[in-house]
């Protein structure tokens, strides 16, 4: 009778009727015991979500998927890899379209179950990977694993998305991560799941592609970064003044004009970690033309040796102590190993 509701689910699902059956196969998890129908009513009720657009109950069936997945006794490692990787592909369609799927992508992606099958029999979903992190600012700290997990796997699979990050933080090749960039614009555009994160691809990738040129240059033309950043002059100002005010960096902006020899300074707020000058100098003629050139000069500030070793052994007291403690531990252990055996000698 029970088995009934699974079979009478999967009629409603091929017939379309993807709500009733979505019904139907969470009342059959509910009352039957075979964990085989129960996984695959799962998958089934999965589906069925998808399909309507329901992506917090999506989200929801998926996250018991995976749970069923990583707790059942299968036969087989090869019948596990098969169902995590199935779960990984179905997972792109909740993960994109629900507001907060870019950072449930990264957390489970980079989990050592699945990113191990990633690497082991899909490792095209890098460019799925590599989009949520470059578009997910709270999870930007997992930039320097995707890096070493690219490197890994650039035997086996590169496209423009994952060779942008290359470019960028391997090579730091930046006119390289220009051409990328154009490249993953057409990609996104063309990508069924990436399309709606196009914006906010370009928009983060210009984003890092400046952080990184800032951090590894002391003196800087505008007219070339904005080149860098596939933007005109007038275009890549406004980006860095923005990027400069809307970043937690101690930044000081000194907008210097001269004009007749006539100096005007304006400073802003500090605003940025990285103290950042950005000098436009005009020179007056008799026709009142004026020759500009921007630049910007990174103050990065340099942080004492002796503050340095403070920092690198700020910590050291207290491993040596737990050290310590771990090694008493294991005397004593050993003493009482000692004198138990010598009773039972003894005996």
């Amino acid at each position: 009778m029970i088995q009934t509701l699974y079979q009478y689910g999967q009629f409603q699902y091929n017939c379309g009727n993807y709500g009733g059956a979505a019904d139907m196969l969470y009342h059959f998890r509910v009352l039957s015991t075979d964990h085989e129908l129960n996984l695959s009513a799962l998958w089934g009720k999965l589906a069925s979500e998808i399909l309507t657009g329901n992506w917090d109950a999506a989200l929801e069936e998926m996250q018991k998927l995976r749970e069923a997945i990583d707790q059942k006794n299968f036969t087989s490692p090869l019948h596990q890899l098969q169902q995590r990787t199935w779960l990984i592909h179905w997972s792109l369609f909740v993960f994109f379209n629900h507001p907060k799927g870019r950072d449930g992508i990264v957390d489970m992606f980079f989990s050592a179950a699945y990113l191990n099958t990633i690497q082991t029999s899909c490792p095209w979903i890098l460019r799925y990977l590599t989009t949520a992190v470059v578009t997910n600012k709270r999870r930007k700290s997992y930039m320097k694993e995707l890096v070493k997990v690219l490197q890994q796997e650039s035997y086996e699979y590169r496209d423009p998305i994952t060779e942008f990050v290359e470019a960028l933080y391997v090579a730091f090749d930046f006119e390289g991560a220009q051409r990328k960039l154009k490249e993953c614009q057409e990609v996104l555009g063309n990508d069924f799941f990436l399309v709606a994160a196009q914006e906010d691809f370009m928009e983060n990738a210009r984003q890092f592609i400046s952080e990184t040129y800032c951090r590894i240059h002391q003196k800087i033309d505008i007219r070339e970064l904005s080149q860098t950043l596939n933007l005109n002059q007038e275009e890549g100002e406004k980006w860095i003044v923005n990027l400069i005010r809307d970043t937690r960096v101690d930044a000081k902006i000194d907008f210097e004009e001269v004009r007749h020899s006539v100096p005007i300074h304006i400073v802003l707020i500090p605003i940025s970690r990285i103290t950042i000058l950005i000098s436009s100098t005009h020179f007056s003629t008799s026709s009142n033309l004026f020759e500009t050139q921007n630049t910007v000069i990174m103050n990065t500030p340099i942080t004492s040796i002796y503050q340095n070793v403070i920092e690198r052994t700020k910590g050291l007291s207290f491993r040596s102590q737990v050290l310590a403690s771990t090694i008493e531990k294991r005397e004593a252990a050993a003493a009482n190993n000692a004198v138990q055996t010598e009773a039972v000698v003894a005996e």
